[in-house]
């Protein structure tokens, strides 16, 4: 193996290498056409929560988009596992890890021309989680605004797939961030119900229960997953329904879940507040999942709070 001194390794077709040379084929099928699935882990005090789920979701959105590895499950796992035990000595003090791994279908051969590349890019790389940017969020909570454009339907682009063609989604941030800086933006699926947000899913209290949009037209988060577990195991009412305009601006309460956030508390959305920063089942449920990760995740982030503007990361 190659190695640079305090430099992170990624793991690229086979072989762990340091980032800086870690090279792709400006042909490469995911940067021409967007053509490459993902997904992302993230470790808590360097340890990495539920991989197995993340990598089965990782084989479910190969499928669905057609692209076919020599690796299973279990070496996307040890490949994964071995990566950030080579990179764990690099974090700074109190940090962690988002993991992912990205596999696009690979080169584009042209006719006639000599093969560069046989089979698939497979990449695993590591980055520290933005503990900086989304500090004030656990301080405050998140103000969501809804987004001018819509989620893309199933009947053209599957939800449940997790693809590397975030552009749906990027577009609909700027226009958020474009009006409200450090906002993070809300899409409404093509019936006009709340889908999810930008890379979280969202959740909503109304009369003490706990709801969220159903996965017709949402990807299901791992994380978003675990909290409807927590909430069933431990007394609280979840149900996945639609979420109309009217319930989600009625609701006393609301947090996003996603892998980096875990559970965050949304303060506002469109301007119109909910129970300060987090309200009462909320904090219950942020409670119970940094007992399930074995860390208080957001005491995690409040130790960055410092002074500048929120940014979401997108």
């Amino acid at each position: 193996m190659e190695s640079v001194r305090n430099e992170r390794s990624v793991y690229l077709n086979g072989a762990f290498v340091p980032e800086s040379r870690a090279l792709l084929s400006f042909r490469d099928s995911g940067f021409v056409y967007g053509d490459a699935v993902f997904d992302t882990a993230r470790t808590f005090d360097g340890r990495l929560f539920r991989l197995k789920e993340h990598v089965d979701r990782l084989f479910d959105s190969l499928a669905y988009c057609r692209i076919a590895i020599d690796l299973d499950r279990q070496d996307i796992i040890d490949a994964t596992e071995e990566l950030v035990r080579r990179n764990r000595p690099l974090l700074a003090p109190g940090e962690d890890y988002w993991v992912s791994q990205r596999i696009s279908r690979g080169v584009m051969q042209l006719d006639g021309e000599p093969p560069i590349q046989d089979g698939p890019t497979v990449l695993i790389e590591c980055t520290p989680l933005p503990l900086r940017a989304r500090a004030a969020m656990f301080r405050d909570g998140i103000e969501a605004v809804i987004a001018p454009l819509k989620r893309i339907p199933p009947e053209a682009l599957s939800p449940n797939a997790k693809i590397n063609n975030y552009m749906n989604a990027m577009l609909a941030q700027r226009e958020v961030t474009a009006v409200r800086p450090g906002a993070w933006a809300l899409q409404l699926d093509m019936n006009g119900n709340l889908a999810e947000g930008i890379g979280c899913n969202v959740f909503f209290v109304r009369n003490g229960k706990v709801q969220t949009p159903r996965t017709d037209y949402i990807l299901p988060g791992v994380t978003r997953g675990a909290v409807i577990d927590l909430c069933r195991n431990n007394g609280i009412p979840v149900e996945e329904r639609d979420i109309p305009l009217h319930l989600a601006t009625t609701a006393s309460e609301s947090f996003f879940t996603s892998t980096s956030l875990c559970v965050c508390p949304v303060r506002s959305l469109n301007g119109r507040p909910y129970l300060g920063s987090a309200g009462p089942v909320t904090k219950r449920i942020m409670g119970l999942f940094a007992d399930l990760v074995g860390m208080d995740y957001a005491a995690q982030y409040l130790s960055f709070l410092r002074d500048g503007p929120t940014r979401t990361g997108f």
